[in-house]
């Protein structure tokens, strides 16, 4: 976690065009990449926050891609929200605040990138989905967002992060790091790479239906975490998709992927007591439903049948990204303890297996649901066959 540098957020703060006074700042404990703060102003004696975030550098290589990629992703959502009269459009999709000269984000004199959001009021996030109707919340509002961005103009976006999801390419380096283990950390983590090395039958399933094109690149956000949801803290509905640094092109099988991997278990993601880490059945239910309520719209034949198996692929590939990051020294993810990622490797390895024992009856699930229409009710997840 970062220390709050008050001077430095003193010099940020007069960058962007914020009228008022800034009163104070706390660290905000968001995700694993960026150092993010949450900002109180005083404007015209009301109380306004913001939200200042400096970009990892060492994860996003090209900084300017990754906002020009930001800009015109809020910016379509934000025209197909208002097109669609969905109230409240600042709630709905984040807000970037200019800097004083017009970018959507401020270089300091380190070199460092800042941007700066609009504070959303009234939610929350959640590490860990506490029912099922959450879980129908976090599948409608990613694949809403998929879908309200199947016709971006503009090109394709930047690859913020290449081969993001290339899972082959994560389980090489997985191998390169095994082989190196210049930190003589692999004896500690050998039930781990066995395990892994075990698995490299999975890892090119879905790469090699996108080489055949038979499953199409797609507008991905490709960090579906369940806390990258913002549910509204009255009604529990969702309210708004946020950390957009990796929308870029992707598949959408990623996507629902990683859902399934920060949703259908009931712990987080460092989970010590192995033996309470499984896939929850009415909660996978609940996510696919609320997802293909909205995906479903484009989705093809082959996309579908794999939505089970997605959820073991990521869950895997997430699973290895950890350990290799363990093995080459926690150079990625941030830790907060001696043996953090080792510790996350071992969930997800755990949630692997859970997901291997039910991946039969879950896209059982997935087929049935895509055989009957379905109409959302927003605020509860219930759903109407008709």
């Amino acid at each position: 976690m970062p220390v709050y540098q008050e001077k430095q957020l003193q010099e940020i703060s007069k960058q962007f065009q914020i009228y008022g006074e800034i009163l104070h700042a706390e660290t905000c404990k968001i995700g694993h990449i960026n150092e993010t703060y949450s900002a109180t102003y005083d404007q015209g004696g009301m109380r306004i926050r913001y939200i200042h975030q400096k970009i990892n550098k060492y994860v996003f290589k090209n900084p300017t891609a990754v906002m020009r990629n930001l800009e015109r992703v809020s910016t379509h959502l934000r025209f197909k929200l208002e097109s669609m009269r969905v109230p409240h459009i600042t709630r709905r999709c984040l807000a970037i605040i200019p800097t004083r000269s017009g970018k959507s984000y401020y270089v300091d004199r380190a070199g460092d990138f800042w941007r700066t959001f609009v504070f959303i009021e009234g939610v929350h996030t959640l590490e860990t989905v506490q029912s099922p109707g959450q879980a129908y919340q976090a599948g409608y509002a990613f694949g809403e967002f998929q879908n309200l961005l199947v016709d971006l103009p503009g090109g394709r976006l930047h690859e913020t992060i290449p081969d993001f999801h290339d899972t082959r390419k994560r389980f090489t380096a997985l191998q390169e790091a095994i082989q190196k283990d210049h930190l003589n950390r692999a004896q500690s983590a050998a039930p781990e790479i066995a395990f892994a090395l075990k698995q490299e039958k999975i890892v090119d399933v879905i790469l090699k239906a996108l080489a055949k094109g038979k499953i199409p690149e797609r507008i991905t956000h490709n960090d579906t975490k369940f806390n990258n949801v913002m549910l509204d803290v009255v009604s529990g509905e969702a309210m708004c998709v946020v950390d957009l640094d990796t929308v870029m092109p992707g598949c959408a099988l990623y996507d629902f992927g990683d859902m399934v991997r920060t949703t259908t278990s009931p712990t987080l993601e460092d989970e010590l007591d192995l033996s309470k880490v499984k896939l929850q059945m009415p909660i996978f239910e609940k996510l696919a439903e609320g997802y293909l309520a909205t995906a479903g719209k484009f989705l093809n034949k082959a996309e579908r049948e794999l939505m089970a198996f997605s959820g073991k692929l990521i869950t895997f590939e997430i699973g290895i990204r950890f350990l290799t990051d363990y093995l080459n020294g926690d150079n990625y993810f941030r830790i907060h303890r001696p043996g953090h990622n080792l510790d996350r490797c071992r969930t997800q390895f755990k949630l692997v297996e859970s997901i291997a024992q039910q991946e039969e009856t879950m896209q059982k699930i997935v087929n049935k649901l895509n055989g009957v229409e379905v109409r959302r009710r927003r605020t509860t997840g219930k759903t109407k066959k008709r």
